[in-house]
């Protein structure tokens, strides 16, 4: 679709009497089994169109938006890649796709004995010992563990209200220590980009619940002092939390048990290739360590001999956190991408994925500043501060100035610790030449003119709609003279 072409809405393309479909008359009686009362006088104002208007509209609609099957998406610390369309296959299968919820348990034995292998896999990849599959995303997965660990020192009497989140964690970390009633307490970043053990020491005492930390952090690097942080927790008696966002560096490599961990969760769509975007589905299962197992959501897959069942008798459960068993059929994506890969393809997808993030960062670090290490994990933070400094050219700049090179941009501004941050993760799916042209545009456009890169993009059908605006009040028709 040209750029300067307008966009009709549905009801501007309706006409009366069209239609994508004619149904023959019923042919037998019909027994209208709700009141007159609740019906309407007149059908409701909907648009009248043709199947070819139809499916015209939402097809160059659809044209102008970005996807991970048209373009590269590098973005640090959401992990947005590739997903298999045999996965896709698969799990559209007939006998997965079309069970209900409701089901007897008899009568889904095999979607039943896949969740339990699930939750056997993601406890021996976390090195924990057991697995609720429930959460519907990470978020709710790091909610639904703080909640876990508010029962289980509930359980031992034990009054403790503070949560202790480094100050480069991710947003949604405070966010859930809040909603699971607890005080958040940020830990400061050492010079090298890791927690600061000084001030962890001065924050930890008998109030301390849990520790989340995320390693890899979000500045990319693996924090060499975790087993010392897990050793300082739990000789106070706390919990450590594992944000897994970041399992797409380590699978196979070490797991977060072995190095102290009690708890953690994992995206699926960031480690196994779950679709990500437009508001979810998702799926966010946590792992456990044996002593807070009790306190699990219900219902976990349970197997007794051949039959597998859901097992609600859990006294100490903190309760359902999902409508039935939560969102299975992003979870048999990820069941069908282990079992695709094996334990040395996981390995591979992390060797990989490094691999990737540390050629990227080799080819810009001489022209961005690279604030933290000279090598990374999957991803790393670079930083225009200097181009702002010296020209004028924010972060917002050259993320939006990528867009004209077929590039969505990488996560800008985040972590706060960082100034004029661009958080980039390539991922394991990319090959050399999407990260050569990547690579390529990045040097391009720090070496433009500050006012051309103020006004890009320059080849959508949008530039720099006020984004604030644009949220509280979306203008659903856009024409090519419009003040957007």
């Amino acid at each position: 679709m040209d750029k300067n072409q307008s966009t009709e809405l549905l009801f501007e393309l309706s006409h009366p009497g069209r239609r994508t479909h004619h149904l023959p008359e019923c042919d037998v009686p019909i027994d209208n089994p709700l009141p007159t009362s609740a019906l309407a006088d007149t059908p409701p104002p909907l648009p009248e169109v043709g199947e070819i208007d139809l499916v015209r509209h939402f097809v160059n609609l659809s044209t102008r938006n970005m996807s991970i099957d048209t373009n590269f998406y590098p973005l640090g610390s959401c992990t947005m890649k590739y997903n298999p369309k045999r996965h896709e296959r698969l799990a559209a299968h007939p006998g997965l796709a079309d069970l209900h919820p409701l089901q007897s348990e008899d009568s889904c034995q095999g979607m039943l004995a896949i969740l339990w292998e699930m939750q056997n896999i993601l406890a021996e990849i976390a090195g924990l010992d057991a697995v609720s599959l429930q959460p519907a995303a990470g978020a709710q997965g790091e909610l639904t563990a703080l909640l876990i660990a508010a029962a289980y020192f509930r359980d031992k009497g034990e009054n403790r209200s503070r949560v202790l989140i480094p100050d480069s964690a991710h947003g949604t970390n405070p966010a859930s220590a809040a909603l699971a009633g607890f005080d958040a307490v940020s830990v400061k970043s050492n010079s090298r980009g890791l927690v600061d053990l000084d001030d962890l020491r001065t924050k930890l005492d008998e109030r301390a619940a849990v520790f989340m930390i995320t390693n890899p952090n979000t500045l990319g690097l693996f924090d060499d002092q975790i087993a010392i942080i897990t050793e300082l927790l739990h000789q106070k008696g706390a919990l450590v939390y594992l944000d897994g966002a970041n399992m797409n560096a380590i699978l196979g490599i070490t797991r977060p048990g072995d190095f102290g961990a009690d708890m953690m969760h994992y995206n699926i769509h960031k480690t196994f290739t779950g679709p990500h975007g437009a508001g979810g589905p998702g799926a966010g299962p946590i792992a456990v360590r044996k002593q807070l197992v009790p306190f699990l959501p219900t219902p976990l897959v349970a197997r007794s001999g051949e039959r597998f069942f859901l097992d609600y008798d859990r006294p100490k459960s903190i309760g359902r956190v999902r409508s039935f068993f939560g969102n299975v059929g992003i979870l048999l994506r990820g069941w069908l991408y282990i079992r695709t890969l094996g334990p040395q393809g996981l390995r591979q997808v992390s060797e990989n994925a490094v691999l990737n993030a540390n050629y990227l960062l080799s080819r810009l670090k001489g022209t961005y500043d690279v604030p933290h290490g000279e090598r990374c994990m999957h991803e790393f933070v670079a930083s225009a501060r200097a181009l702002k400094r010296e020209r004028k050219i924010s972060a917002m700049d050259i993320g939006k100035r990528l867009l004209d090179f077929g590039f969505h941009a990488p996560t800008v501004y985040f972590p706060l610790v960082v100034p004029e941050a661009l958080m980039i993760e390539p991922t394991e799916t990319e090959s050399k030449e999407t990260l050569d042209a990547f690579a390529d545009a990045l040097l391009r456009i720090c070496k433009e003119d500050a006012d051309f890169l103020h006004e890009a993009p320059h080849e959508l059908a949008l530039s720099r709609p006020d984004e604030v605006k644009a949220a509280k009040e979306p203008v659903l028709r856009w024409q090519a003279d419009s003040e957007l």
